[in-house]
């Protein structure tokens, strides 16, 4: 088994982190390269950063049916148009 991270292996661990989908081993593995990778903190870092403004952005979303009623009204219109 492989118990070192390449940087870009690193990367994609640090997002599944992020999404709380990496494991227990994957999380070691990441700190351990995180002690030793100083670029790869500083991604870890703006990547969290990220997550909590977008966090703290508190957007809002159509819900699926509100997302099929204005599909339904912008096709009329675009039919509307022709």
């Amino acid at each position: 088994m492989k118990f070192f991270l390449k940087c870009d292996e690193a990367a994609h661990v640090c997002d599944k982190c992020q999404y709380k989908e990496a494991g227990f081993l994957d999380k070691l593995m990441m700190n351990v390269h995180l002690l030793m990778c100083k670029l790869c903190r500083g991604y870890s870092k703006r990547n969290g950063k990220l997550s909590k403004t977008i966090e703290a952005a508190n957007l809002k979303t159509l819900r699926p049916e509100e997302k099929e009623n204005l599909k339904t009204r912008l096709q009329q219109e675009i039919n509307n148009g022709k």
